[in-house]
């Protein structure tokens, strides 16, 4: 894809090909409709970047202090040659647009691909064909907003949060100083509030459009025309607030505030001016100062911006994401007017002139949009998504892979993570196995690592990472941390050459998936296995040699009553470890296509709101289908998972991992199990070690772990789209 960047040390703008971003969890990718073009931060900005050196250390006193404070932290060249690697970089310009979601990442259920959203963000709402952008930097474009308005939603969103600063109300009257792209928004959101308003600009033609926009007079900052009419308004008392909506060198904005300003009036920042208050002036009305921090409550803050966390409307009645919404459904009803102020649109291919001829003054304008052809055609297509299954890759084991275990020898294991599933689940199983040997248990916190070498016998306990993945007495490594770091750890094991057993998920993504496979393809070391341990119980596997072979296409319906979290459940932070569905539903993916004999070759996927309650549908090569039912508001007593397959006149019914029966032309029915369910874990880990002591194959073969992994991840591609998902690359 297509972006505009700037090297700040040079000046130089270009439109540079760039990968197109990721589709992040708490996060959707836009493609971009229409951007707007601030022409007073953008334009700024552009212009700082193509001063001297010196000029840019004036126009930035703040950045010069961290540099001298650097200087004195980690010296001269040090802080030279970080300063100048930043300065010599491609940076993005841009920071409100519109656009068409087109893929929605895992825990966000507000929209979905197709949807016209309006973003904000400049890390977020660039210049950029594609963009991925965070849940609390978008709002959904109400119907009838046409996309080149509803790409000012982010300046709109600013001009709104400084008038919400000054708190007006009806019958008041207020002087806005500045009448550029922010100032004209500010004078009709003054004016649909009720409030009389004044303008003040150097520019004419700018005055003239705030007049016909709803400003009762505008003239020059120091101009009788200004002045006349606030007293006139205000019978010579002064105006009830100031907006500062102007940028520059001067300081005759806040002088002119304190002027024309009624005692104890309130003047509210929102530009970027010169700020030499009087003392005197401001001291003597008692004038209420106030700052306007760019889109509202939530901007700068991460957990807000990043992580999708929003603030309780009781508590923050107007965030960003609030503000932006509100703003949108302003113009949609007609109390604001943006058209006027398109000076320009320009095609996206000519971004470069287009900022270069707003910086020579060549084009003179309020606001400028780029328009991108592509997205129109984009949101127009209706055909079936597809998702690639990535390529596994053929390998020759070599000397990265340790193909078997001297005999004799037991099979060393390391855990990474002794969590509640690694101690209750599979420890228990391997602690005291003959021919196995605990070698070590790796965790974040010492505590934890003790608590696990003290209760299952590891022969050490530590936090280094690298130093058990580097020992060569270490046969395997076992990844049972949180469903974030699973693809990450598990790359970083096979490229030690350590045979792996990671728990369920392989990955929250198609990006990580292809991580671990690129790391198989480097090390040559394929020794892989997914904890998908239901197709290792004996009840199951019973229940499937009674069903026997099938010769033609079959049903399968897998019910999970999965039932609600507790409050603070890690499994929530869909942001940071995925969907549940994401982290927990390979289980009943791989369960299935063991049963079905093949691996999914499509997903559908419908959800209740909230994604609370799914029904994921896998079409097989042999005309196969299996629906799997996961349900989080079913009864706590009914049992968690109960399936039945159907096909070839026989039915296979598991209920529960507890009793098991087939009907057919002869009718078998299990034993009830007398105790715990058996879902596998231990026939599971016998097979691992197994495989790890001979060098034979693994337990599930690659090609089938790695199909599981897409068809799950697809589940959320499929619910966003509304359509079936084809996997590309599947059999």
């Amino acid at each position: 894809m297509k972006q505009v960047v700037q090297n700040y040390k040079s000046g130089e703008l270009a439109v540079l090909d760039v990968p197109v971003p990721g589709c992040k969890p708490g996060g959707v990718l836009v493609r971009t409709s229409y951007s707007l073009i601030s022409t007073g931060t953008e334009l700024m900005k552009v212009s700082e970047a193509g001063m001297s050196m010196v000029g840019k250390a004036r126009s930035r006193p703040d950045q010069v202090a961290k540099v001298m404070q650097s200087v004195a932290t980690n010296g001269l060249p040090a802080t030279y040659r970080k300063v100048m690697g930043k300065l010599d970089s491609y940076t993005p310009l841009g920071y409100s647009l519109c656009g068409v979601v087109e893929q929605v990442g895992a825990g966000v259920d507000d929209v979905k691909v197709g949807d016209l959203v309006a973003c904000a963000g400049n890390e977020h709402a660039l210049h950029a064909e594609v963009n991925w952008v965070p849940r609390n930097l978008y709002a959904r474009v109400p119907e009838g907003l046409a996309p080149r308005h509803a790409a000012f939603g982010t300046v709109g969103a600013i001009a709104l949060q400084g008038v919400r600063q000054g708190g007006p109300q009806l019958g008041e009257v207020a002087l806005v100083i500045g009448l550029g792209l922010i100032g004209q928004l500010v004078v009709q959101l003054l004016a649909a509030a009720g409030v009389r308003v004044v303008g003040a600009d150097p520019d004419p033609a700018r005055c003239a459009l705030a007049e016909g926009l709803g400003a009762v007079a505008c003239g020059g900052p120091g101009s009788a025309v200004v002045e006349n009419a606030v007293a006139e308004l205000t019978d010579g008392h002064g105006v009830d607030q100031v907006y500062l909506a102007a940028g520059g060198d001067s300081n005759q904005p806040v002088e002119l505030a304190a002027r024309l300003c009624r005692d104890r009036g309130r003047v509210v920042d929102i530009g970027k001016c010169r700020l030499d208050l009087p003392w005197n002036a401001y001291y003597e009305k008692e004038l209420d100062v106030r700052f306007s921090r760019s889109y509202g409550p939530g901007r700068y803050d991460p957990e807000y911006e990043l992580e999708g966390r929003d603030y309780p409307i009781g508590y923050v009645r107007w965030t960003e994401r609030r503000n932006l919404a509100c703003f949108l459904d302003l113009a949609a009803r007609g109390r604001v007017d943006v058209e006027p102020l398109v000076s320009h649109v320009a095609d996206f291919a000519d971004a470069v002139e287009t900022y270069r001829s707003l910086e020579e003054g060549g084009l003179k304008a309020v606001a400028v949009l780029f328009r991108y052809p592509e997205a129109a055609e984009a949101a127009a297509e209706t055909e079936k998504p597809v998702v690639a299954v990535p390529e596994v890759p053929r390998v020759s084991r070599g000397s990265a892979a340790k193909p078997a275990v001297r005999a004799g020898s037991p099979v060393r294991l390391a855990f990474v993570g002794a969590g509640n599933y690694a101690t209750s689940m599979l420890l228990p199983h391997l602690a005291g196995r003959e021919g196995v040997e605990l070698s070590a248990v790796v965790t974040t916190t010492a505590l934890s690592a003790a608590n696990a070498r003290h209760k299952f016998g590891f022969a050490r306990a530590t936090t280094d990472l690298d130093a058990v993945l580097g020992d060569d007495a270490v046969d395997a490594v076992f990844v049972v941390t949180r469903h974030s770091s699973h693809a990450e750890l598990t790359r970083k094991a096979l490229l030690a050459g350590k045979a792996v057993f990671v728990e369920k998920p392989l990955a929250l993504s198609g990006d990580e998936l292809a991580g671990v496979l690129a790391a198989v393809e480097e090390s040559g070391n394929d020794r892989l296995q997914v904890g998908f341990n239901r197709r290792f119980s004996p009840l199951l596997r019973e229940a499937k040699e009674r069903f026997g072979a099938r010769t033609g296409p079959a049903s399968l319906r897998y019910l999970v009553n999965a039932g609600r979290l507790e409050h603070g459940s890690w499994y929530l932070r869909q942001n940071s470890e995925g969907s549940r569905f994401a982290g927990e539903g390979g289980h009943f993916v791989d369960t299935a296509s063991w049963l079905l004999d093949a691996d999914p070759v499509s997903v559908y996927a419908v959800a209740t709101p909230g994604n609370e309650d799914l029904q994921v549908v896998l079409g097989y090569p042999d005309g196969s289908t299996a629906t799997i039912g996961y349900v989080t508001t079913g009864a706590p007593g009914f049992p968690k998972e109960t399936l039945d397959l159907v096909g070839d006149g026989k039915v296979l019914r598991l209920d529960d991992f507890v009793r098991a029966s087939v009907h057919g032309k002869k009718r078998w029915v299990s034993s009830r199990l007398p105790k715990a369910r058996d879902k596998g874990q231990n026939a599971e880990l016998a097979a691992f070690v197994r495989a790890v002591r001979t060098g034979g194959p693994m337990p599930v073969p690659l090609e089938s772990l790695v199909a599981t992994t897409a068809a799950t991840l697809a589940v959320r591609t499929a619910l966003a789209g509304g359509v079936p998902v084809t996997l590309a690359g599947t059999p």
